[in-house]
C-alpha cells in the first residue's frame, strides 16, 4: 500500500511539469497468468496459463497515465509439483479463471511522444486497485468440481468465501513505438490479492464427520485428498485443526504479455493568434 502512495504522489507532482500530449488509447493484448499461494510456496513457474485482455489509456501528458483494463486469465497449481514432503503428502491441487477489471497510474520514467524520433519508447510502472472473480475447481472422479460450494474447511452454508474480490495492481513495462498511431507495450502485472481462497485453501482440515453432514461424501473426498509417502507418515495430515493452508498470507497471481496498442491523437487546445 505504501508503494502504491508513493507512486501516487509521484505522478500526480510530475502533472504539474510535464509536457502536455493528450490523449486516449486502446488496445488488447496476449500473454501468461502464474499463481503463487498455498499450493505453490516456492513460485515455481512450471504451470503458466493463458491470459490476456482490453486495455484503454489516457494520457494526461508524456508522463503520466490512468489506464483501465479488462483481463482474463487461468491460474493452476499441483502439490505433485512441489519439493516440500507436506505439500506432496496433502496432495491438493486447482485450477480457476480469473475475470478482472482494473484501474491504474502509471508513470513513464522518460518523456514519451507518440510519433517522435526521440521520445518513441520509455520504461514505465504502474499501480492501483483490481476487482476479480474466481471459481476454483479441481479433477474428481474424471470430472472438474467446484470447489467453493463444498465448503472444504467445513465452511457453513451460506458462510463460504466471496468468489468475487479485490487486490492491488501494479508492475512494470516497456512501451515502444511502431509508428505514430501504434505502439508495443511489454508488461508484467503483479496482483496482491485481498483474500486467500483463489485456490480454495486457508486454514485447517474440518472434522470429516461435521463435514459430511453439512455437504456431502465429494466434500470430505476433496477436503483431504492426503496421501501416504516416506518419512510424513505420523504428519496427521488431514485430521481435524491441523494445518491445510497458511491463513496468514494471501494468495497472488502475476500476468506477463505483450499489448498492440492505438493511439487515437493529440487533443490540443488552439493556440490564439497562430496563423
Amino acid at each position: 500500500m505504501k508503494k502504491a502512495v508513493l507512486l501516487a504522489t509521484i505522478i500526480l507532482g510530475t502533472l504539474s511539469f510535464a509536457h502536455a500530449q493528450k490523449g486516449w488509447e486502446a488496445g488488447g493484448w496476449l500473454g501468461a497468468s502464474y499463481y503463487f499461494g498455498d499450493l505453490n510456496t516456492n513460485y515455481g513457474l512450471s504451470m503458466p496459463g493463458l491470459a490476456g485482455g482490453a486495455i484503454a489509456r489516457y494520457n494526461f501528458n508524456n508522463r503520466v497515465c490512468f489506464k483501465l483494463s479488462a483481463n482474463y486469465g487461468q491460474v493452476m497449481a499441483d502439490d505433485a509439483n512441489s519439493g516440500n514432503p507436506f505439500e506432496q503428502a496433502r496432495n491438493l491441487s486447482f485450477e480457476s479463471s480469473i475475470l478482472e477489471g482494473a484501474a491504474q497510474l502509471e508513470f513513464n520514467f522518460l518523456p514519451y511522444t507518440h510519433g517522435s524520433r526521440d521520445e518513441f519508447f520509455t520504461p514505465y510502472i504502474f499501480a492501483g486497485f483490481n476487482v476479480f472473480h474466481f471459481n476454483p475447481k479441481a479433477s474428481y472422479q474424471g470430472e472438474m468440481v467446484e470447489l467453493r460450494p463444498l465448503g472444504t474447511e467445513g465452511q457453513f452454508r451460506g458462510e463460504e468465501y466471496y468468489s468475487v474480490s479485490g487486490g492491488l495492481a501494479y508492475g512494470l513495462g516497456i512501451k515502444v513505438d511502431l509508428s505514430y498511431e501504434w505502439s508495443l507495450n511489454f508488461e508484467l502485472s503483479a496482483r496482491s490479492l485481498f483474500t486467500d481462497y483463489l485456490d480454495d485453501v486457508s486454514t485447517v482440515y474440518p472434522d470429516k464427520k461435521d463435514l459430511l453432514k453439512l455437504r456431502n461424501q465429494t466434500a470430505v473426498d476433496l477436503s483431504d485428498r492426503s496421501i501416504d509417502l516416506p518419512g510424513v507418515e505420523d504428519s496427521q495430515i488431514g485430521q481435524k485443526g491441523t494445518q491445510r493452508g497458511n491463513s496468514n498470507n494471501n494468495d497472488s497471481f502475476v500476468m506477463l504479455g505483450v499489448g498492440l496498442v492505438y493511439y487515437f491523437g493529440d487533443i490540443r487546445c488552439p493556440e490564439y493568434g497562430r496563423r
